[in-house]
């Protein structure tokens, strides 16, 4: 079962959480192998998807935001995009959309960043949305300061944190065709409000020479953690072989899973937006309207009838006449 685990160093300005999905990363990889229009992922991509809905589930849960966490890399190389979604409850959903051959042993510069300009934006979409209230978005480019490349994505996210988020934090990451896994470590915010975590760190405030110091010891040992470890352990064996020395206040346990938002009323609201003579078009020329979501791989089919319904007011329509489910 896949699980996620908060935790706070005792007497430390330092937090942590780690996350190991199981089913529900198994299932999004069986929904993509099981769509004969689309197929497996390249393994490459596979393990950036892996690693973005581990690092999404590891930010929403510290952030506690009422919406949906959106984590994006666009890219200039192969892979034009990447997103992963992660809602309030911690439901999960990611796609990528690849136009071009993605070599075995692609890196991410590689497939993301081939001519410097990609980018990583992360998106609070709030689930009920006061009058004009807009989504929050930070977006930054994946290379560093002095714009060397970041070749994995924990170090674009600990980038992002820093420069967007003022928030000091250590990401280690790992995906393969069974888990997805994470483990995040942060300074605590010392004061104020506005930024993804709710609060913003004042720099010149801190005076106390030992904050730094516990971070950084314990965002060392976090660092010493492999891939390997973090794919094949249990999360009770990996926290206790990194912090046995550290007393860690723990937090109940969170179940992620994989969930779509997808329907066919959005759908048929996508299709509205095409307008009647464009839907009109496919109609004819195809039999019917099928769109597929990128998520999940559910197809959607509206035929001659349906299409005709879609654009019919409800007092028009003969007696008789379904509405969409």
């Amino acid at each position: 079962m896949s699980e996620l685990h908060r935790f706070v160093f005792d007497g430390l300005p330092v937090r942590g959480s780690i996350v190991r999905l199981t089913d529900a990363w198994q299932e999004v990889l069986a929904r993509r192998r099981g769509n004969s229009q689309t197929g497996d992922w390249p393994p490459p991509v596979a393990e950036l998807l892996g690693e973005m809905a581990a690092a999404g589930v590891l930010m929403q849960s510290n952030i506690k935001f009422n919406g949906a966490l959106i984590l994006q890399i666009f890219g200039d190389g192969p892979v034009k995009v990447a997103v992963a979604e992660v809602q309030h409850d911690l439901s999960l959903r990611v796609t990528a959309k690849v136009m071009g051959d993605v070599a075995v042993d692609a890196t991410l510069a590689d497939m993301v960043n081939a001519g410097n300009r990609g980018r990583c934006a992360i998106t609070l979409d709030p689930r009920d949305k006061f009058p004009g209230q807009q989504p929050y978005q930070g977006v930054v480019p994946l290379h560093g300061d002095q714009h060397e490349k970041l070749g994995r994505l924990s170090q674009v996210l600990e980038h992002y944190m820093l420069q967007s988020e003022q928030l000091d934090t250590t990401l280690v990451l790992a995906a393969d065709g069974k888990v997805a896994a994470g483990l995040l470590i942060q300074r605590l915010p010392i004061e104020g409000e506005g930024n993804l975590a709710g609060s913003l760190v004042s720099r010149a405030n801190e005076d106390e020479i030992g904050r730094n110091e516990d971070y950084n010891r314990i965002a060392t040992l976090a660092a010493s953690l492999t891939r390997e470890e973090l794919l094949e352990l249990d999360i009770e064996t990996v926290l206790r072989r990194l912090f046995w020395e550290e007393k860690l206040l723990r937090f109940p346990p969170q179940v992620p899973s994989f969930a779509c938002t997808c329907s066919r009323e959005r759908v048929a609201n996508m299709i509205r937006g095409l307008g009647r003579a464009e839907a009109d078009s496919i109609v004819e020329e195809q039999g019917q309207i099928e769109v597929g979501c990128d998520f999940c791989g559910r197809q959607y089919r509206f035929d001659a009838v349906d299409a005709r319904q879609l654009f019919t007011d409800p007092g028009d329509q003969p007696p008789g006449t379904g509405t969409l489910q």
